[in-house]
């Protein structure tokens, strides 16, 4: 199983970047992508999950109405739009995925609930 993050980089307050995370090496009926973020000194946060099998993705409040998580099915990627960039927004972005068996709704905002990890992309928003 590998998860390849990218599209991090370097972008001024307001601005926009679309963070990919292809998915390969494995062919479950259903389970949950998640998109969390590192901040230095700071644990490691959640941002946003979905189902592949469900269309309603869940985002943190901290990003909700600014981020969309979304995916194309023919490319096995699933994307992080994340528009209105704001300082706090600056950390390593991850995504991960929940393999069954699922592990409930609520226990998809905890990080250690997932069982496969990409390697992260760093995400810099200057002020």
């Amino acid at each position: 199983v590998q998860l390849q993050a990218s599209g991090g980089g370097l972008v001024q307050v307001g601005e926009s970047l679309k963070l990919s995370c292809n998915i390969s090496g494995f062919t479950f009926d259903d389970y949950a992508i998640g998109w969390f973020r590192q901040a230095p000194g700071k644990e490691r946060e959640f941002v946003a999950v979905r189902r592949w099998s469900n269309s309603n993705p869940y985002y943190a409040d901290s990003v909700k109405g600014r981020f969309t998580l979304f995916r194309d099915n023919a490319k096995n990627t699933v994307y992080l739009q994340m528009n209105s960039l704001k300082p706090e927004d600056t950390a390593v972005y991850y995504c991960a995925v929940d393999a069954p068996p699922l592990t409930i709704l609520s226990g998809l905002y905890n990080p250690r609930n997932y069982d496969y990890w990409g390697q992260g992309t760093q995400v810099t928003v200057s002020s």
